[in-house]
């Protein structure tokens, strides 16, 4: 087994932050309330993916090889972070972009 859960969040990361920059232009990395949505998603993701991944009592387990290994805080895999980034933006980036649809109707 390979570093599959690695490889697919940093692409997944790419992935995303190519599509606004190349593809859906919608703006939102420029704008303060991304960001803010980033730090409030950061402060619940903190915690609940702290207990789920927490190494002395997982709920969550990763194959060791699967993964980078980093783990910051509580014990949460580096890739947790990245997926939800991902995960978040890119829905909020089509979000924005059916709206902008929407408005030009």
């Amino acid at each position: 087994m390979g570093p599959e859960y690695l490889i697919a969040a940093v692409a997944s990361v790419g992935l995303t932050v190519a599509a606004e920059l190349l593809l859906l232009r919608t703006g939102l990395f420029r704008r303060p309330a991304y960001w803010l949505t980033m730090a409030i998603v950061l402060a619940f993701q903190v915690p609940v993916d702290g207990w789920l991944t927490k190494l002395s009592a997982p709920v969550v387990l990763y194959a060791p090889t699967a993964i980078s290994g980093l783990r910051v805080p509580w014990d949460i895999p580096v890739e947790d972070f990245l997926f939800g980034f991902s995960l978040i933006t890119l829905t909020l980036l089509l979000w924005e972009r059916a709206r902008a649809r929407e408005a030009v109707r």
